[in-house]
Parts: C-alpha cells; sequence; structure tokens
C-alpha cells in the first residue's frame, strides 16, 4: 500500500476538464497530495501536478461497478474523493456506506439530497413548496401537460432538461426557446423520443449581467465554513451559456440570495461543496434560484485564489478534522475571465451596443484567467494546440481524430451550474 511521508492522507480528484484542472490546483495550493481520476489525454491530464491514480490501470474517473473494481485494487490505505460532475456526486452519496466507506472518504450529503438537487423538475417543486423564489417551472410527462401552461402570462419561454449534465453533452446546448404551444409540443416530442425528460420554464429577463453566483461549503456540523459570491458579466452563449467573464462581490449586496439558499441548504441537512446560480429578476427585483451545483465546479480555482478552498474544506471534513474557515472579507471586484470565449462574445456585444476595447483590454489585463496559469501553462498551451490543429484540419477538409481532446473535454464544456 501506498502511504503518505506526511501523513497527509491524499485526495483523488473525480472528473475531467477545466473542472478536474481547478480542483488539482486547488489541492495544491493547499498543499494536499493529490491523484486525477480521468479519461485518458484529458485537458487535466497536462497540468504539472498531474498523477494518474496508483496502480496497474489507473481510474478513467467513471463511476459504476468498474469504479468500485478500481478502488478495490488502488494500492492506497485512505484516501478522500473529490467530485468535480454531477454523476460523481450522485455516485459518491452511496460510497460511505460500502465496503469501501472506511479506505475512501467523502464529504457528501444523502442521496435523497443530491437526487432532490440534481433533479431539476423535482427541484423546482420542492422550491415552490418552501416558498422560495424561482422561475416558474412546468414538467411534461406527457403532451396533455404543455395545455396547462400559461405561455400568454409569461415573459419567454424555453425547454430545460431534468438531468443538465446528460442532456449538455448530447445536445451541446443547456436549453431551447420554444415561442408558443405547437412548437413546445414538437420539441418535447423529439426530445422525448432521445430519452430526455423536460419540463418549460419562464425565462428570467435581464442581460448577462444579472446572473449571481453563490458558492461555498457547508461542513458536517452545519456550519458553513465559506460563502463567496460572484456576479456574471459575459456570457457564452448569450443565452443559455457559461460565464465567459466574471467577478467576485460582496455578499451583502444579495442578502436575500443567501438567506433563501441557506434555509434551502439547511433544510435537507446538507454537507459539501455547492455553487448556486440566482437571476435577479428586473420585474420585480427578486433574486430567483435557478439551480444549485452539489460538486466543485468549473470557476472553483477562482475563489480559491480569493481566499475560499472549497476543496481543501471538503478533503478536511471528510476525515472529520476541523474545517477551515474562509473569510467574508474576501477581495471584491476581482475578474476571472475565460478568454476563449469571451473574445468572441465581446465582438458579439461590439456588434449590438458601445463596449470600448481599452475598458475590455484593461479588465482582461488585471484578472485572473481560467485555465491558463504561468505556473502551469500546459493544459491551455495544449488546448490551444488542439485548437489549431483542428481548425487546419478543417481547412483542408482532413477527417479529425475521434479522441482529439476539444470532442472529449471542450475547454467550456463543464456546466457552470
Amino acid at each position: 500500500m501506498i502511504t503518505c511521508g506526511d501523513e497527509r492522507i491524499p485526495a483523488i480528484v473525480m472528473g475531467r476538464g477545466p473542472t478536474a484542472l481547478g480542483i488539482l490546483r486547488c489541492l495544491q495550493i493547499a498543499g494536499i497530495p493529490a491523484y486525477v481520476a480521468c479519461p485518458p489525454g484529458d485537458l487535466v491530464t497536462r497540468s504539472r501536478w498531474y498523477r494518474p491514480t496508483p496502480g496497474s490501470d489507473p481510474w478513467d474517473g467513471q463511476p459504476g461497478e468498474q469504479a468500485l473494481a478500481a478502488l478495490r485494487a488502488m494500492p492506497l490505505d485512505r484516501a478522500v474523493i473529490i467530485p468535480g460532475a454531477d454523476d460523481a456526486a450522485l455516485w459518491l452519496a452511496d460510497l460511505p456506506s460500502t465496503g469501501l466507506g472506511e479506505r475512501f472518504l467523502v464529504s457528501t450529503s444523502s442521496r435523497d439530497a443530491q437526487e432532490l438537487l440534481q433533479d431539476k423538475a423535482v427541484f423546482a417543486g420542492y422550491l415552490a413548496a418552501a416558498h422560495i423564489p424561482h422561475p416558474r417551472t412546468y414538467r411534461i410527462a406527457c403532451l396533455e401537460d404543455i395545455e396547462t401552461i400559461p405561455f400568454d402570462a409569461m415573459d419567454r419561454v424555453f425547454v430545460k432538461p431534468v438531468n443538465s449534465q446528460r442532456f449538455s453533452d448530447v445536445t451541446g446546448v443547456k436549453g431551447i426557446w420554444v415561442d408558443n404551444p405547437e412548437a413546445l409540443r414538437e420539441t418535447w416530442a423529439r426530445l422525448h423520443a432521445q430519452g430526455f425528460s423536460v419540463m418549460a420554464q419562464e425565462y428570467v429577463p435581464g442581460p448577462a449581467s444579472e446572473h449571481f453566483f453563490v458558492d461555498g461549503f457547508r461542513d458536517r456540523h452545519g456550519a458553513y465554513a465559506g460563502v463567496f459570491a460572484r456576479r456574471r458579466l459575459r456570457m457564452s452563449p448569450p443565452d443559455f451559456g457559461n460565464s465567459s467573464c466574471c467577478h467576485s462581490v460582496p455578499l451583502a449586496i444579495l442578502p436575500d440570495a443567501v438567506h433563501h439558499l441557506r434555509r434551502l441548504l439547511d433544510g435537507l441537512d446538507y454537507r459539501g461543496i455547492f455553487s448556486a446560480e440566482f437571476k435577479r429578476d428586473p420585474r420585480d427585483g427578486v433574486y430567483r434560484i435557478i439551480e444549485v451545483n452539489t460538486r466543485a465546479w468549473t470557476y472553483v480555482e477562482f475563489a480559491a485564489r480569493c481566499g475560499m478552498n472549497v476543496c481543501e474544506m471538503a478533503w478536511q471534513d471528510a476525515q472529520g478534522l476541523p474545517v477551515t474557515r474562509a473569510t467574508r472579507a474576501y477581495p471584491e471586484g476581482v475578474a476571472c475571465v475565460d478568454l476563449y470565449h469571451d473574445i468572441p462574445t465581446v465582438l458579439a456585444l461590439r456588434k449590438r451596443q458601445r463596449l470600448p476595447w481599452l475598458r475590455v483590454l484593461s479588465q482582461w489585463a488585471r484578472a485572473h484567467l481560467h485555465t491558463f496559469r504561468r505556473d502551469d501553462p500546459q493544459p491551455a498551451l495544449y488546448f490551444i494546440r488542439s485548437l489549431l490543429r483542428r481548425r487546419f484540419l478543417r481547412s483542408v477538409g482532413a477527417p479529425e481524430r475521434s479522441g482529439d481532446i476539444l470532442q472529449r473535454t471542450p475547454l467550456g464544456s463543464d456546466p457552470e451550474s
């Protein structure tokens, strides 16, 4: 069995792409030895701190029976597993009750809590019963359900999945606009034939800058070891996308959102990492909760750079150790930019509104860069090389390799929330 000379048990990052890379870097910041369970050739494998899980056959990070077999064969006395995807977080909720629970530790909520927060339709029903502000949502089990949706009373309507991870992986989008009941019937029939459970939701109006995120960690005693707020400045794509630029904001500017989130998590006796998305409704000023991630999110490293390292907290909590408390006086107005997506976003915005280049360039110069870091440049450089190669192949009409990194883990493929 492998043991650590400094007596700090290692962590295992279970994920892929930018989120797995962010978790790994958070652990490195905290000085925690780490391994990564991810697909071969993933973006995170280019990090200077990457180490595959030990053993003759490294674990690819996929949950299920093969994962249990990989853990049984792994030459580690103990380790903490930190998830970077919804299916991983749900699977890990059951791990403590298995025979491997003593060796592989997890800071996790119950399966019931995980399922409620991940199933968007059940989540919407819970919010309604708890009187927590959220967009009007209607689950569609059959065509007859569409007749009950009050299209005329809502601003705009779109279809979203019950399971966002699988939907994004298959369709490449987070939601689909529908303008009328007939369009909704056609969209539902097509998605239902593909095996998707979906719902219709009212789109809260307003630009990207009306989106706010409350990220943090709730420990095994119910204490909030860290809470961090950020505001989306730009997003890509512009309707159902992820943040291409965001910045830190004080918790004091969104007390109602924090209050409702704490009431939600306390009611579920939630434990672990969380990231909640809200949108401020310009019609009434109410912060409406969109969803809650039950695992590390794609900007998790940004939070750590601002003083809240939830991956370190999860590692401590899983072992029953005292959990490090993050300061509420974190730096405000600090930006993080995903240049790959923000550059086309800025170009598109400049066609519709005045957006001075000087202001944008100044923002980029002072911001943290998502994925790219001077002390760990290879993941971003590898992505750039893969991007250039893909564009070259397209220009000459050559077929792309099935294992191309852009097909497996595009830089912004991880759902932000």
